[in-house]
């Protein structure tokens, strides 16, 4: 792609002409720059597409404003992840490559964008943050998510100092170490993030392994629900666990997360039905829109969402000697075909939960775990960006008689 654009070019992807393009400039919209042999203008190619892609966002919003709410206009700017033409990569890297290898630890690095820094291999020399005494005895019996929702926010109080510091990307380390705790029951740990879980869930190298390239693949997912609620208390200057809290109570929303409990409970249906065949297909003929069936199709994955797609390819590899894998994995093919729906991730984690024995909302936990690298990242460029995200509201009420 070319660096930098004549004005032609400029106002032709713009779709507007010169004096219009000129105008751009001296209203601080787009910056120009002259050459020294010949003094034309030259335009930055990035700048010229995100001004191209604001005017299209205006257009489309106007008296639809209500759309930029559902899967509609973007409301923010970022360089952390882009979904775009059924790929997602972080920053530039593709994560379905990036699931073959690396781990959670890695792509947090990633995100957070320093992507050699040593900031989970610092932890090992430094106490991880601890709940205060005696704190948290009355939450044992909780679910996982539940669990860390009430004590998370007790490490609010740890403020880190400023979004661009090391020690914001520390601190965030040591929070996913201790959220991984929260979400297992098990004492914080130094060990790398998917063996944390797979121990805690009694799972061999097999299951840690696909955590880890789960992990990967849902570190980040843009502009979703817990991720905007993030950037909305980090833009107010709340501690970084107060932001990661507000994540978590988004996700605690069935709309957001309770996508791997839904398609979990379709599967324990199919596995209890007696004629299997009979009930899958009436589960179809029941949801005329494929995105109504738990664990299937994906707004911004028209032809299919990849993750599901590596996880379930992953899942396919494990041995027979795991029947159940295979039956579940059988049941979700027997869907696609009749639906004519693809399966995203949260089919595949509910898979792994029913499939591998996890204990009931280990699905959710693997989701949280690694969204939290993302809301990190995005908790900083936030911080980074100096506003305070407070968007007006259409009254659309009465009013009082004049």
């Amino acid at each position: 792609m070319k660096k930098e654009l004549s004005a032609a070019e400029a106002a032709q992807i713009l779709g507007v002409s010169l004096p219009t393009l000129y105008s751009y400039v001296s209203r601080g919209l787009l910056v120009s720059s002259a050459r020294e042999a010949t003094g034309s203008k030259r335009y930055a190619h990035e700048e010229v597409l995100r001004l191209a892609a604001r005017r299209a966002d205006a257009k489309r919003a106007g008296h639809r404003v209500a759309a930029a709410m559902d899967w509609g206009v973007p409301v923010l700017e970022t360089s952390i992840c882009r979904i775009a033409d059924g790929t997602l990569s972080y920053r530039g890297h593709d994560a379905i490559g990036l699931a073959a290898n690396a781990t959670l630890e890695d792509v947090a690095c990633l995100l957070w964008g320093h992507a050699d820094a040593g900031y989970f291999g610092a932890v090992l020399s430094q106490p991880v943050l601890p709940l205060p005494h005696g704190v948290g005895e009355d939450c044992t019996g909780l679910p996982p998510l539940e669990r860390a929702l009430a004590l998370l926010p007790l490490l609010a109080r740890h403020r880190p100092q400023g979004a661009a510091g090391d020690s914001f990307y520390a601190d965030g380390a040591q929070l996913m170490r201790v959220l991984a705790g929260l979400l297992t029951g098990k004492a914080a740990s130094a060990q790398p993030l998917h063996q944390q879980l797979a121990q805690a869930w009694g799972g061999d190298g097999v299951q840690a392994d696909i955590i880890r390239a789960a992990l990967v693949l849902l570190a980040d997912h843009e502009l979703n629900a817990s991720t905007f609620a993030v950037r909305c208390v980090a833009s107010t200057g709340a501690s970084l666990a107060a932001a990661l809290s507000a994540g978590l109570a988004a996700l605690s929303g069935p709309r957001h997360g309770g996508g791997c409990e839904e398609a979990r409970a379709l599967l324990e249906r199919a596995l209890a039905a007696p004629d299997r065949e009979a009930f899958l297909l009436d589960v179809c003929r029941g949801n005329e829109k494929a995105r109504e069936i738990p664990g299937f199709a994906h707004p911004l994955y028209p032809a299919g969402d990849p993750r599901g797609r590596h996880l379930l390819g992953r899942l396919k590899q494990i041995p027979r000697k795991v029947p159940i894998i295979h039956e579940l994995l059988n049941i979700g093919d027997t869907l696609t075909a009749h639906c004519a729906a693809q399966p995203n991730s949260d089919l595949a984690l509910a898979i792994m939960e029913i499939g591998f024995g996890w204990p009931r909302g280990a699905g959710l936990s693997v989701f949280a775990l690694a969204r939290s690298a993302g809301w990190i990242a995005h908790a900083a460029e936030q911080l980074a960006d100096g506003k305070l995200i407070r968007p007006r509201a259409r009254y659309v009420g009465k009013f009082a008689p004049t």
